[in-house]
Protein backbone atom coordinates (compact mmCIF):
# COMPACT_ATOMS: atom_id res chain seq x y z
CA UNK A 1 0.00 0.00 0.00
CA UNK A 2 1.32 3.41 -1.01
CA UNK A 3 0.35 6.84 0.27
CA UNK A 4 -0.59 9.23 -2.53
CA UNK A 5 -0.33 13.00 -2.01
CA UNK A 6 -2.86 14.66 -4.30
CA UNK A 7 -3.50 18.32 -5.02
CA UNK A 8 -7.18 19.23 -5.52
CA UNK A 9 -7.62 22.32 -7.70
CA UNK A 10 -6.55 21.89 -11.32
CA UNK A 11 -5.64 18.28 -10.57
CA UNK A 12 -8.73 16.49 -9.24
CA UNK A 13 -10.89 19.39 -10.41
CA UNK A 14 -10.93 20.52 -14.01
CA UNK A 15 -8.15 23.06 -14.72
CA UNK A 16 -10.64 25.29 -16.56
CA UNK A 17 -12.87 25.65 -13.47
CA UNK A 18 -11.98 29.33 -12.96
CA UNK A 19 -12.44 30.42 -16.60
CA UNK A 20 -16.20 31.22 -16.57
CA UNK A 21 -15.86 33.08 -13.26
CA UNK A 22 -12.96 35.18 -14.58
CA UNK A 23 -14.81 35.89 -17.83
CA UNK A 24 -17.95 36.95 -16.01
CA UNK A 25 -16.33 39.07 -13.30
CA UNK A 26 -13.74 40.82 -15.48
CA UNK A 27 -15.60 41.00 -18.79
CA UNK A 28 -13.14 38.67 -20.51
CA UNK A 29 -13.51 36.06 -23.22
CA UNK A 30 -10.70 33.65 -22.37
CA UNK A 31 -10.29 29.89 -22.48
CA UNK A 32 -7.94 27.65 -20.54
CA UNK A 33 -5.45 27.97 -23.41
CA UNK A 34 -5.15 31.70 -22.68
CA UNK A 35 -3.91 31.03 -19.14
CA UNK A 36 -0.15 30.81 -19.62
CA UNK A 37 0.86 31.25 -15.97
CA UNK A 38 -0.53 30.19 -12.62
CA UNK A 39 -1.19 33.78 -11.50
CA UNK A 40 -4.44 35.19 -12.91
CA UNK A 41 -3.75 38.88 -12.17
CA UNK A 42 -2.02 39.71 -15.50
CA UNK A 43 -5.13 38.45 -17.32
CA UNK A 44 -7.69 40.44 -15.37
CA UNK A 45 -6.04 43.88 -15.44
CA UNK A 46 -6.80 44.80 -11.83
CA UNK A 47 -4.51 45.16 -8.84
CA UNK A 48 -3.50 42.11 -6.83
CA UNK A 49 -5.40 43.59 -3.89
CA UNK A 50 -8.57 44.03 -5.95
CA UNK A 51 -8.24 40.52 -7.37
CA UNK A 52 -7.70 39.04 -3.89
CA UNK A 53 -10.83 40.81 -2.64
CA UNK A 54 -12.87 39.46 -5.55
CA UNK A 55 -11.46 35.96 -5.12
CA UNK A 56 -12.24 35.81 -1.41
CA UNK A 57 -15.83 36.79 -2.21
CA UNK A 58 -16.31 33.94 -4.72
CA UNK A 59 -13.91 31.18 -3.69
CA UNK A 60 -16.53 29.19 -1.75
CA UNK A 61 -18.90 29.25 -4.74
CA UNK A 62 -16.14 28.23 -7.15
CA UNK A 63 -14.85 25.41 -4.96
CA UNK A 64 -18.33 24.09 -4.13
CA UNK A 65 -19.18 23.87 -7.82
CA UNK A 66 -15.85 22.74 -9.30
CA UNK A 67 -16.28 20.01 -11.91
CA UNK A 68 -14.12 16.92 -11.70
CA UNK A 69 -11.24 16.56 -14.15
CA UNK A 70 -11.96 13.97 -16.85
CA UNK A 71 -11.22 10.48 -15.58
CA UNK A 72 -10.31 11.56 -12.04
CA UNK A 73 -13.24 9.86 -10.32
CA UNK A 74 -12.68 6.49 -11.98
CA UNK A 75 -8.96 6.44 -11.24
CA UNK A 76 -9.34 7.65 -7.64
CA UNK A 77 -12.13 5.11 -6.98
CA UNK A 78 -9.78 2.40 -8.20
CA UNK A 79 -6.88 3.63 -6.06
CA UNK A 80 -8.92 4.07 -2.86
CA UNK A 81 -9.17 0.28 -2.60
CA UNK A 82 -5.44 -0.35 -2.31
CA UNK A 83 -3.79 2.97 -1.42
CA UNK A 84 -4.08 5.83 1.05
CA UNK A 85 -5.29 9.05 -0.55
CA UNK A 86 -4.02 12.23 1.15
CA UNK A 87 -5.38 15.37 -0.49
CA UNK A 88 -3.06 18.32 0.13
CA UNK A 89 -4.31 21.67 -1.11
CA UNK A 90 -3.34 25.34 -0.96
CA UNK A 91 -6.94 26.16 -0.07
CA UNK A 92 -7.39 27.92 3.26
CA UNK A 93 -8.37 25.80 6.26
CA UNK A 94 -11.64 27.76 6.57
CA UNK A 95 -12.82 25.77 3.53
CA UNK A 96 -12.45 22.32 5.11
CA UNK A 97 -16.17 21.64 5.58
CA UNK A 98 -17.02 22.85 2.07
CA UNK A 99 -14.20 20.68 0.67
CA UNK A 100 -15.36 17.57 2.53
CA UNK A 101 -18.92 18.21 1.27
CA UNK A 102 -17.57 18.48 -2.29
CA UNK A 103 -15.83 15.11 -1.90
CA UNK A 104 -19.06 13.58 -0.57
CA UNK A 105 -21.16 15.11 -3.38
CA UNK A 106 -18.70 13.73 -5.95
CA UNK A 107 -18.55 10.34 -4.22
CA UNK A 108 -14.81 10.49 -3.67
CA UNK A 109 -13.17 8.83 -0.68
CA UNK A 110 -10.14 10.14 1.16
CA UNK A 111 -7.94 9.10 4.04
CA UNK A 112 -7.06 12.68 4.88
CA UNK A 113 -7.60 16.21 3.59
CA UNK A 114 -5.09 18.92 4.52
CA UNK A 115 -5.81 22.51 3.51
CA UNK A 116 -2.57 24.36 4.18
CA UNK A 117 -3.44 27.87 3.00
CA UNK A 118 -0.26 28.24 0.91
CA UNK A 119 1.43 26.61 -2.05
CA UNK A 120 4.34 25.31 0.05
CA UNK A 121 3.40 21.65 0.17
CA UNK A 122 6.84 20.17 0.87
CA UNK A 123 6.54 20.10 4.67
CA UNK A 124 3.07 18.57 4.49
CA UNK A 125 4.18 15.94 1.97
CA UNK A 126 7.11 15.08 4.27
CA UNK A 127 4.98 15.07 7.44
CA UNK A 128 2.56 12.56 5.92
CA UNK A 129 5.35 10.59 4.25
CA UNK A 130 3.68 10.43 0.84
CA UNK A 131 5.24 8.11 -1.73
CA UNK A 132 4.13 10.00 -4.85
CA UNK A 133 2.47 13.37 -5.49
CA UNK A 134 -0.04 14.61 -8.09
CA UNK A 135 0.05 18.32 -8.96
CA UNK A 136 -0.74 20.93 -11.63
CA UNK A 137 1.48 23.80 -10.43
CA UNK A 138 4.90 23.54 -12.09
CA UNK A 139 7.11 24.94 -9.32
CA UNK A 140 5.29 22.84 -6.69
CA UNK A 141 5.87 19.69 -8.73
CA UNK A 142 9.57 20.41 -9.13
CA UNK A 143 10.23 21.37 -5.50
CA UNK A 144 8.21 18.46 -4.08
CA UNK A 145 10.19 16.06 -6.26
CA UNK A 146 13.54 17.64 -5.34
CA UNK A 147 12.90 18.02 -1.60
CA UNK A 148 10.96 14.80 -0.98
CA UNK A 149 12.83 12.61 -3.48
CA UNK A 150 9.55 11.14 -4.77
CA UNK A 151 8.00 10.99 -8.24
CA UNK A 152 5.53 13.78 -9.00
CA UNK A 153 2.88 13.49 -11.67
CA UNK A 154 2.35 16.89 -13.31
CA UNK A 155 -0.97 17.30 -15.12
CA UNK A 156 -0.27 19.09 -18.39
CA UNK A 157 -1.90 22.53 -18.69
CA UNK A 158 -1.09 25.70 -20.66
CA UNK A 159 0.13 27.34 -17.41
CA UNK A 160 2.79 24.74 -16.48
CA UNK A 161 4.92 24.45 -19.62
CA UNK A 162 8.37 25.18 -18.14
CA UNK A 163 10.90 22.33 -18.44
CA UNK A 164 10.73 19.56 -15.86
CA UNK A 165 13.47 17.41 -14.33
CA UNK A 166 13.56 13.63 -14.40
CA UNK A 167 11.28 12.48 -11.62
CA UNK A 168 8.51 14.89 -12.57
CA UNK A 169 6.30 13.08 -15.03
CA UNK A 170 4.05 15.11 -17.32
CA UNK A 171 0.71 13.46 -18.15
CA UNK A 172 -2.24 14.70 -20.18
CA UNK A 173 -5.02 13.11 -18.12
CA UNK A 174 -5.88 10.75 -15.28
CA UNK A 175 -5.78 7.73 -17.56
CA UNK A 176 -2.11 8.46 -18.39
CA UNK A 177 -1.43 9.05 -14.69
CA UNK A 178 -2.94 5.66 -13.82
CA UNK A 179 -0.84 3.93 -16.48
CA UNK A 180 2.35 5.53 -15.15
CA UNK A 181 1.44 4.62 -11.55
CA UNK A 182 0.77 1.01 -12.56
CA UNK A 183 4.19 0.86 -14.20
CA UNK A 184 5.81 2.48 -11.12
CA UNK A 185 4.08 0.11 -8.70
CA UNK A 186 5.23 -2.92 -10.67
CA UNK A 187 8.93 -1.94 -10.80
Amino acid sequence: MKRFGIDIDGTVTCPSTFVPYLNNAFNLNITLNDIKQYDFTPLVNVSEEEFAKWFSSVEATIYANSPLANGAKEVLKNWEISHELYFISARGSHLIQLTKEWFLKNQLSYNHIELIGSHDKVETAKRYNVDIFFEDKHDNAVIIHEECKIPVILFNTPYNQDPIPNGVIRVNDWEEAALWVDYWLNQ
